[in-house]
């Protein structure tokens, strides 16, 4: 079939991303509502995050090792519907038994992450299926209109906890939760593209060797840059509200949205612009630890509000870049290896909001936060986000190197 004949099935895939983005960005905008309406910990928030990204990872290695035995077709058309349901779950269940509140949170997240990583397993192979002209601007578009979605989720969700209050959370997430079904419907009504199911693999050994190499820089990269992205989009509706005591609806309408929105603006830029994605992903590894550490370290308001924001910009071709340069440079990949750069890039996602969470409560409560306070202004609980802040800016320090190696083991294997 032409590219004409598949415009359904893009579009399905542009609406199933736009609304997934619900189930990365709600949860953190509703984090300080769960702490202060059921007192949950910021380190059981953080395993929330870390039970999202770690379901997402059991089904990229299943996909990864088993990608043969499904029918892919009929998964991809499915996936939203599981999207509704675990969204449901994590509205409903707190609110008819608020006592059990955070198991519903826990069920809901683990249902609805299953949708989630088999739509970063699934959607980025179905786009690269399908014929185009230009298939990195498709494959940047797909990833851009993750974050305006983020964008629209953060502006809603801000007015409506503004308007109706906190305490109606549910309703906001159960709304959210009906979106999903319009990317099911399109799904059902569209033509979907053959896809490999299987790597091509080289004939030679030394080939095979050399492209297991470059697969493993590849995941090791998307790795660390989804610690420095996630990490800021979990974690700055809290440190904006938190650390540096900005109104929640003008934070994170400022905060979060801008950084959502930036992040966007990248890859929509990279689309029609953008070249030589070695050098993209080794100035957004080093513009990310520059934000992080000014984050950290500034006592200020401006200076770490400004820096957050401006991570978006740096993270922002982080993860789909490291997919166009696996793309260029690992020849036959098929729908096992982007299930493997979707590991890679969950399990970073999985590691980085949770490890920021327990460096955050450990500080808080420490004496050394005790003492500093005294002396600095802060808050221990400030003290602890910026610590957070400042142990996060080790992953794109060392994606730095990773980018590094890639780009040199890479251009010695061109040939």
């Amino acid at each position: 079939m032409s590219a004409h004949n598949f415009k359904r099935t893009k579009f399905a895939c542009y609406a199933a991303y736009f609304t997934m983005s619900s189930i990365f960005s709600l949860p953190p905008l509703l984090f300080v509502i769960f702490h202060d309406t059921y007192g949950i910990s910021y380190t059981l928030l953080g395993t929330l995050v870390l039970t999202n990204f770690c379901t997402q990872l059991g089904i990229d290695l299943i996909f990864t090792m088993f990608t043969k035995y499904f029918n892919v077709k009929k998964v991809v058309r499915v996936m939203p519907i599981i999207t509704c349901v675990g969204m449901l779950i994590y509205a409903l269940v707190p609110m008819f038994l608020p006592e059990h509140a955070y198991a519903g949170l826990l069920a809901g997240t683990v249902i609805f992450s299953v949708s989630a990583g088999l739509s970063e397993v699934l959607l980025s192979p179905v786009i690269a299926a399908i014929p185009s002209d230009n298939p990195q601007k498709d494959m940047s578009l797909l990833h851009s209109l993750y974050a305006f979605g983020v964008f629209t989720v953060v502006v809603i969700s801000t007015l409506f906890l503004k308007i109706f209050g906190s305490q109606n959370w549910m309703y906001l997430t159960i709304f959210f939760a009906v979106l999903p079904l319009t990317a099911a419907v399109l799904f059902m009504t569209s033509p979907m593209p053959d896809m490999d199911v299987n790597n091509s693999e080289p004939k030679s050994t030394s080939s095979t060797k050399k492209r297991t190499i470059g697969l493993a820089f590849c995941v090791a990269c998307i790795f660390f840059g989804s610690c420095a992205e996630n990490a800021m989009s979990n974690w700055i509706s809290s440190y904006t509200e938190s650390a540096l005591n900005i109104d929640k609806a003008m934070g994170d309408i400022l905060g979060m949205a801008m950084f959502a929105i930036l992040l966007g603006m990248a890859r929509i830029a990279y689309a029609k612009y953008g070249k030589n994605i070695f050098k993209i992903l080794l100035g957004g590894m080093i513009g990310a630890a520059v934000c992080y550490l000014v984050a950290g370290f500034s006592t200020g308001v401006i200076a770490p509000f400004v820096a957050c924001i401006l991570t978006g910009v740096f993270t922002a071709m982080l993860w789909p870049g490291t997919l166009i340069m696996m793309e260029e440079n690992v020849h036959g990949a098929g729908v096992a290896a982007f299930a493997l750069m979707a590991a890679g890039g969950d399990l970073g996602a999985s590691i980085a909001p949770q490890l920021m969470g327990i460096v955050i409560d450990s500080v808080s409560i420490s004496k050394f936060a005790q003492e500093l306070s005294i002396t600095s202004g802060l808050s221990p609980e400030q003290i602890g986000m910026k610590a957070g802040m400042l142990v996060t800016s080790l992953f794109p320090i060392i994606g730095i190197v990773i980018v590094l190696s890639c780009i040199r083991f890479f251009k010695k294997n061109k040939a």
